[in-house]
């Protein structure tokens, strides 16, 4: 028992450091959050610029958290690490798609292939928003695009068919994308067969017309 107070406080240096990574690790995920939620809100404005300046910061968040957690995997991989970097990916994508650019990949961002995936997924709820903004001017062919996206997007998810322990609840999420998916094109179909039968009206209006000014004369 003589080395007792010894081995308690290597035990107490050793939790102080995590304690100390902990917190450290808290304050840059509410930072990290912060960034991509103002990098969206950009990206729903149109102000691309301004939304690429926030995702270079949100960057550098990323990999000071991976930089300082290098030696701290249970503090990296938990869930408010993760889940800070998975709004990363969503951001990041959201952006490329909406730009219509190439989609970034894991490796790109430097994410673990869980967190891009459910980031990915994520992806879907941003861009039946922009969809909904787009139909409030008519509908358009960047809508059917956007659409195609979210459709990709869900038949590339239901091919990932592993266990919670693996995806980390991916599942529930790809759930989830089925029911944006199928709202937004139920949405869609309602916006389009709306233009269809204005025009309609518009071409029996016009016809209407001419015929009537036949008529008179």
């Amino acid at each position: 028992m003589d080395n007792l107070n010894e081995i308690i406080e290597r035990v107490h240096v050793s939790f102080a450091a995590r304690t100390k990574a902990r917190d450290q690790a808290l304050i840059q995920a509410r930072q990290l959050t912060r960034y991509c939620a103002h990098a969206i809100r950009a990206i729903h404005r149109d102000e691309i610029d301004n939304a690429r300046e926030k995702l270079g910061e949100a960057r550098e968040l990323v990999e000071a958290l991976r930089t300082d957690l290098v030696n701290e995997p249970t503090i990296y991989y938990s869930g408010y690490s993760q889940d800070a970097i998975k709004e990363y990916v969503e951001a990041s994508v959201t952006l490329a798609l909406i730009c219509d650019k190439p989609l970034p990949e894991p490796e790109e961002l430097e994410v673990e292939y869980s967190t891009y995936l459910k980031g990915l997924a994520e992806v879907v709820g941003e861009l039946r928003r922009r969809c909904l903004d787009l139909l409030r001017h008519g509908y358009s062919q960047e809508v059917e695009r956007l659409l195609g996206c979210m459709d990709e997007i869900y038949a590339v998810l239901v091919t990932v068919d592993y266990a919670d322990a693996i995806t980390f609840g991916l599942r529930r999420q790809t759930d989830m994308v089925r029911g944006i998916l199928e709202r937004t094109r139920g949405d869609l179909t309602i916006s389009l067969r709306e233009e269809q039968l204005i025009q309609s009206m518009d071409d029996f209006l016009e016809k209407f017309s001419a015929n009537s000014s036949k008529s008179e004369g």
